[in-house]
């Protein structure tokens, strides 16, 4: 796993991609708008993809680009790995963090490990971002990423939030390399002279995303940008409707004395669901219901009947010109037995 002779760790070929390679990510890195002039922080583990994007980085933007490891601790080998990565950035001149830190019991409402791996990885980068003053965070997620992600979500029932898929931006992190392939990610690497670490976890059966990258593999059938075409489509959907959520809120919504009440007629279903959610959340900040959940409470509200979502009483009333107002409050305790 050791990377490549170089001296005095000056980026010298082969270590650097062909500038027309260069040139199309830094089009790319343009596109997802990093903020600022100052350091993007690139996550590397170590693998292909993201090798891929700290060559990438360096090349385009030089002493700009930073690096960053994340150690989970849940396989041996991780600390070997993040030391293979310290090396590599050192021959190309990048400054590079290994972080750790404890997996947490849960993220939102799943123990899933890759779930709460996730959720420790990108505390660690945010944190670390903050402490070098990085302007965004920028990972590897690419047209493959993005194939598996709508594939997985299309399984599980997704509403339109989920099958906006991976989104190019968004809190504070940047996904620059969503219109390219596994494949010619891990081509851009070789040509370097580099062999990446390879993660088991990638084709573990046990998870998911791996059983559904084996079944898909690099079908040539699959036309990756058009998928990205579709899930930038659906985003965009996705940011309209919770912008003319946000201005019926305030048109829609009031709230007093920890009673939230919503008119909803005329409205569409899927802006009725995104206001009952609001509204649940107004009342009960803590309240983290499920989107079936929250469809289902319209449902019930509209043909009349109270439900509890959570720690939330909903209640359909009717106004003085006898138009519907939904009501939402805390529920009372439960009386224990």
């Amino acid at each position: 796993m050791s990377p490549p002779n170089a001296s005095n760790g000056a980026l010298t070929p082969p270590l650097a991609p062909d500038p027309a390679t260069v040139a199309r990510f830094a089009a790319d890195l343009a596109r997802v708008k990093v903020p600022g002039e100052g350091p993007l922080l690139v996550a590397v583990s170590g693998g292909p993809d993201s090798v891929a994007l700290l060559l990438l980085a360096r090349a385009a933007l030089g002493s700009r680009s930073v690096a960053a490891t994340v150690d989970h601790g849940l396989r041996a080998e991780a600390a070997g790995e993040a030391a293979w990565v310290a090396r590599l950035c050192a021959m190309l001149g990048v400054s590079h963090a290994v972080l750790t830190g404890t997996l947490p019991e849960r993220d939102g409402r799943t123990r899933n490990v890759s779930a709460r791996a996730r959720a420790l990885r990108y505390a660690l980068l945010r944190a670390q971002a903050e402490r070098i003053g990085a302007t965004a965070i920028a990972t590897a997620h690419h047209a493959d990423d993005q194939v598996e992600t709508l594939v997985m979500r299309l399984n599980r029932g997704a509403g339109l939030a989920g099958l906006a898929g991976v989104r190019a931006r968004g809190d504070g992190t940047v996904r620059p390399l969503l219109a390219w392939r596994r494949a010619e990610l891990r081509e851009i690497v070789i040509a370097c002279g580099i062999v990446p670490v390879d993660d088991p976890s990638n084709c573990d059966a046990r998870f998911d995303r791996a059983r559904l990258r084996s079944a898909i593999g690099d079908a040539a059938w699959i036309a990756a940008e058009g998928w990205s075409r579709s899930a930038r489509a659906l985003a965009d959907a996705e940011e309209a409707l919770d912008w003319t959520a946000i201005k019926l809120w305030h048109e829609r919504c009031r709230a007093e004395e920890g009673i939230v009440t919503l008119s909803p007629a005329g409205l569409p279903f899927d802006l009725q669901r995104r206001l009952v959610a609001r509204c649940v959340a107004a009342v009960d900040p803590a309240s983290d219901p499920r989107g079936a959940a929250v469809a289902d409470a319209v449902g019930m509200l509209a043909r009349g009947a109270t439900i509890t979502l959570g720690e939330v009483l909903c209640r359909p009333r009717r106004d003085a010109s006898d138009e519907p107002v939904w009501h939402f409050a805390k529920a009372r305790p439960r009386r224990s037995s």
